[in-house]
C-alpha cells in the first residue's frame, strides 16, 4: 500500500444499539469476524501512539500495520470488543468523550450506553491506548476559542487524572477540524490528531490530520477486506467525500456569519 496505513474507525459494538448509533455500530459477531480476517491476512495492529512515534522518528513499523480505533467510549467495547481483541493479542485505541462516560463528569448527553470510568481503566490495563475525543462531543470548528480550549483541555485533564497518564492522541468529533482546531489540540499537549476522510493514512497528511476508514453496520466481510487492503477505498466513499466537502463550505460560512454578527453587535453597543 506504498506506505499508507489503514486506520479503522469503529463506534458502538452491540447486538441492539440505540437508533442514533446503529448505522455506525457493528455487531459482536461481525467485529469478531473482522478481527479474524486481520489475523488471517497477516496484519499487525498498532496503536496511534506507536504510529505517530514511528512516523516522527523514522522507526520501522510491522510488515502490514493496521490501527483499530473506537470513538466515543461505548460500553460494548469493553463487553464485546475486548475479548475478541484479547484472543488475538491485538492492541487498539479508544477515543473517549469524557462528558459522556458514566460517572461524576457525565453531562447526560450520550447517545447510547457508555463505559464507566472503571471499565475505561480496565481497557487501559488490558493494553488499549486511551485518547481524547473532547468533553461533550461538539463540532469543534464551530466553537469560539474559549469553548474550544475548554472542550480539548477538560478532556485531557480528566483522562490524565483518572488514568494516571496524559493521553497522546486525539480524534476530532464528527471528523471536523480546522487549522485553528488542530493548533489548539497541539497546544493542549496531544501529539497526534485523527480525522475521518475515509482514506488510508499517510505520513504526508501530517500528524494532526490523519485519515481513517469508517466501519459500520452495513460493512460486510468482503467489503471489509477490500477496505483494509486499500482496494477501491476512494470509489467506495466517493459520495461521502462529496457531501463532506459541501458541508465543510456550509460550516465555514456559518462560522463566518456568527463572527460578523458578533462584530456588528459589538459596534452597536
Amino acid at each position: 500500500m506504498s506506505g499508507r496505513v489503514p486506520i479503522l474507525m469503529y463506534h458502538a459494538v452491540a447486538y441492539a444499539p440505540a437508533r442514533a448509533t446503529r448505522a455506525l455500530s457493528v455487531s459482536p459477531p461481525a467485529f469478531a469476524a473482522q478481527m479474524d480476517l486481520l489475523g488471517a491476512r497477516g496484519f499487525t495492529p498498532v496503536t496511534c501512539e506507536r504510529l505517530a512515534a514511528a512516523w516522527r522518528g523514522g522507526a520501522a513499523l510491522p510488515e502490514r500495520p493496521v490501527l483499530i480505533t473506537f470513538d466515543d467510549g461505548y460500553e460494548g467495547v469493553h463487553r464485546y470488543a475486548l475479548p475478541s481483541l484479547a484472543s488475538h493479542g491485538f492492541p487498539a485505541t479508544l477515543f473517549a468523550t469524557t462528558g459522556w462516560l458514566r460517572g461524576p463528569y457525565d453531562t447526560g448527553r450520550a447517545l447510547d450506553l457508555m463505559l464507566d470510568w472503571d471499565q475505561l481503566r480496565a481497557l487501559a490495563a488490558a493494553g488499549l491506548e486511551i485518547g481524547g475525543h473532547s468533553h461533550t462531543h461538539p463540532q469543534l470548528d464551530q466553537l469560539d476559542d474559549e469553548r474550544l480550549w475548554f472542550e480539548v483541555l477538560r478532556c485531557r485533564e480528566l483522562l490524565t487524572d483518572e488514568l494516571g497518564r496524559p493521553p497522546v492522541s486525539f480524534a476530532y468529533p464528527y471528523g471536523y477540524s480546522s487549522r485553528r482546531v488542530r493548533r489548539t489540540v497541539r497546544a493542549a499537549g496531544f501529539g497526534v490528531g485523527l480525522a475521518v476522510g475515509n482514506d488510508l493514512a499517510a505520513r504526508r497528511q501530517g500528524p494532526y490530520a490523519l485519515r481513517r476508514v469508517t466501519i459500520g453496520r452495513a460493512t460486510r466481510i468482503a467489503e471489509f477486506e477490500r477496505l483494509v487492503t486499500g482496494q477501491a477505498v476512494g470509489r467506495h466513499f466517493a459520495r461521502d467525500r462529496a457531501l463532506t466537502k459541501g458541508y465543510a463550505l456550509i460550516r465555514r460560512s456559518r462560522r463566518l456569519s456568527r463572527q460578523l454578527s458578533r462584530q456588528a453587535w459589538g459596534k452597536v453597543r
